[in-house]
């Protein structure tokens, strides 16, 4: 029984999945307020699903790339509960949650628009990573997209999508403003148990840094 928590993006959701049948799961757009709305989010969820937290065997949270206040919020929660209930917390980053929110074959690839000229990259063929999630320039994003792409079918997921579609024309360009919490649950259900906490996962330095002392 696992719940997944995603607050990365522009929504607060949650969604309970016990094997493969999906008890209940919401999703509430917002890009901010994740802190005030999550927890009673996962308390409704639960209620919905007729679902206690002592039953959960498994909790599933993204941990970025994405806003570094939301993915802090979800992580927070995540982890104090994980350790409330003495069960494993299992960190999906944002790339594979969103690549793994649609139905496609062939190369999937979860683009994310990083702003100042950049996205944040990953790319899948047949749900395997052929690269490590990555914040990097447009035009070198799609020149690694064009390496990546062999042929055949293409999905690009992501507000990053349209940046770096022209790499490779025939593909499928689809822009969900945050990833689908059931793929979130469905691939922490996939992957061993964590032997530690799952951490933020941060491909470059927050725009606002502390003023010199």
């Amino acid at each position: 029984m696992i719940l997944s928590i995603d607050t990365c993006l522009a929504a607060s959701s949650v969604a309970i999945l016990d094997g493969d049948i999906v008890r209940a799961a919401r999703s509430e757009p917002m890009t901010r307020g994740h802190q005030e709305r999550i927890a009673v989010l996962a308390r409704e969820v639960a209620a919905e699903a007729g679902v206690k937290f002592a039953d959960l065997t498994r909790i599933a949270v993204t941990v970025g790339p994405g806003s570094f206040t939301g993915l802090r919020v979800g992580l927070s929660f995540a982890k104090g509960l994980a350790t409330a209930l003495s069960i494993p917390c299992v960190g999906i980053n944002t790339l594979e949650a969103l690549a793994a929110s649609v139905e496609a074959t062939g190369l999937v690839a979860g683009v994310l628009d990083a702003k100042m000229g950049q996205v944040y990259l990953q790319v899948f063929d047949g749900g395997k990573p052929l690269m490590d999630p990555d914040a990097l320039e447009v035009e070198v994003a799609a020149a690694r997209l064009a390496e990546l792409y062999s042929g055949g079918p293409a999905t690009l997921v992501g507000s990053g999508a349209p940046l770096i579609a022209d790499a490779v024309p025939r593909a499928t360009v689809l822009t969900p403003a945050y990833a689908d919490p059931v793929a979130v649950a469905r691939q922490a259900a996939a992957k061993p148990a964590p032997s530690q906490s799952p951490r933020p996962l941060y491909l470059r330095a927050p725009y606002a840094v502390a003023p010199a002392a």
